[in-house]
């Protein structure tokens, strides 16, 4: 029996129908590998609508609830949350005076831990000539929040800050120079409970180690003096005094420096709470009820609002915790660990000796996050890779990835964590990658050091929206994300 012959009309029917499956096939492939793509990119990218980059003119508290008890609320000194942008609206800093300050505050933090200090003696008549390589560290912080002083109590609004030691306010009289401040200034003569410290005793000489200066004696009583690394200073007698943080949580003789020469960069607040390590700073001081355990979460914006809690109260359960380290050359400083970072969901290829080659600390008054610039290098490379379809603009200050949105109404930026010891990631918020000088100017918000050995900084733009605890007993500082809502 003959082979059946196919005829040729049903041969190219046939053949054009597997031409169809294979490209049906192959399209689908195709549209699979599209949408995993779609679907990792989606997954490891934020969309971000153009227009809440703009700041708001408009106060929009969170909508966390506080609890009252031991829970102060944090606004930024120059927000419309806070009293201080009403009453100085003229002289808000703009963007790049607010870098060129950041800058002057980290170098005064590297050059603090490159070198063990040397002190100085603290003459009341001669403040301004304290050398800026002692004691402390420029600048204070963004953030604000007010406490009691006094009693009958007079209300405060205080920068924050975990790289100082010494809690200070402006104080009647001003012997030298008071800046302009929004609150009525502090008149110690109107306190029942203000007591001078006398310069004999071993309390006076703690100050040594807070502010890196030897204390000074006025008529028996104490002299405290601090500069900061942009030639802000204060000051004045050191006392103790009622400080009323909340309606039920007050302490008697809480060491301060009751500041009677005073001038710096302070936005108008009232003088500074120092969060540091130091045995007077107030976590120490206050460390018989809260047990130097305190947490903040720092809002999402300028026209938000987040909070300073001490004690366990209001802690997330979601926290994950890092371990605190000190550095040897400066024991008052938050140390960590950073151990990598991820961009777009891919962990970057930085060898570990790199971050640890400086160490790295976290600091509520930086501003923006400075990595060694081996780590700095492979961050902005992959994050550029992953942002090249938008155009550039030109850098900002100490920021040198910076993009023009102007075109756009909804960006898709790659997603950013930062990994410490312990296995411990954390996501950064948009807010904290992004830093908008204006729509046509929005920058990658995070700068490289000038060398792997200087100390890398956690800073607070990069912590915006966490809750960030520290645990100072336990020797640990862990992270909840959403910590403001």
């Amino acid at each position: 029996m003959g082979a059946t012959v196919i005829s040729p009309t049903y041969l190219s029917a046939y053949l054009l129908l597997l031409c169809l499956v294979c490209s049906l096939k192959e399209g689908y492939a195709k549209g699979r590998r599209a949408t995993v793509a779609e679907s990792h990119h989606l997954e490891h990218s934020h969309t971000i609508q153009v227009s809440s980059l703009l700041p708001s003119s408009i106060c929009s508290p969170a909508t966390k609830v506080l609890d009252k008890k031991s829970s102060l609320q944090v606004v930024h000194k120059h927000g419309p949350c806070s009293q201080l942008y009403h009453h100085d609206k003229a002289n808000i800093p703009t963007h790049a005076e607010i870098l060129l300050q950041d800058v002057a505050r980290v170098k005064s933090i590297h050059s603090k831990l490159a070198k063990s200090l040397g002190s100085t003696k603290v003459d009341q008549t001669d403040a301004a000539n304290i050398p800026a390589k002692d004691g402390s560290v420029v600048g204070s912080g963004n953030y604000v929040v007010t406490v009691g002083l006094g009693t009958p109590k007079k209300d405060l609004t205080l920068i924050f800050d975990t790289g100082s030691d010494i809690t200070w306010t402006q104080c009647q009289p001003c012997v030298g120079t008071c800046y302009k401040q929004q609150d009525p200034v502090f008149a110690p003569s109107l306190s029942s409970t203000y007591s001078n410290i006398s310069c004999s005793s071993t309390t006076c000489n703690s100050l040594a180690s807070a502010t890196g200066n030897t204390p000074g004696c006025s008529s028996s009583a104490c002299v405290y003096g601090i500069q900061y690394g942009d030639s802000s200073f204060s000051v004045g007698i050191f006392a103790k005094e009622k400080l009323t943080l909340t309606s039920t949580d007050v302490f008697d003789d809480f060491l301060f420096g009751c500041g009677q020469n005073n001038q710096g960069l302070f936005g108008g607040a009232a003088g500074l709470i120092g969060l540091g390590r130091d045995k007077l700073s107030l976590p120490s001081q206050t460390a018989s009820k809260y047990k130097k355990y305190f947490s903040y979460c720092l809002p999402s914006s300028a026209s938000s609002t987040g909070f300073l809690s001490f004690g366990y109260g209001g802690v997330s359960k979601f926290v994950k915790f890092t371990t605190l380290t000190t550095l040897s050359q400066g024991a008052s400083f938050y140390g960590i660990d950073i151990v990598g970072i991820s961009v777009g969901g891919k962990k970057l290829p930085i060898s570990a000796s790199v971050f640890t080659a400086g160490g790295a600390i976290i600091d509520s008054g930086t501003v923006i996050t400075r990595l060694p610039p081996t780590a700095y290098t492979a961050l902005s490379s992959e994050f550029r890779k992953l942002m090249s379809r938008y155009p550039k603009a030109q850098p900002l200050s100490i920021l040198d990835t910076c993009y023009d949105f102007t075109k756009f109404s909804s960006v898709s930026v790659p997603k950013i964590s930062i990994f410490f010891s312990g296995g411990v990631e954390v996501p950064i918020a948009t807010k904290g990658i992004l830093y908008v000088n204006a729509i046509s100017q929005v920058c990658l918000a995070f700068a490289g050091n000038t060398d792997d050995t200087e100390v890398g900084i956690f800073g607070n733009t990069q912590q915006k929206t966490l809750q960030v605890v520290y645990d100072g007993v336990g020797g640990k500082l862990g992270f909840a994300t959403g910590g403001c809502t």
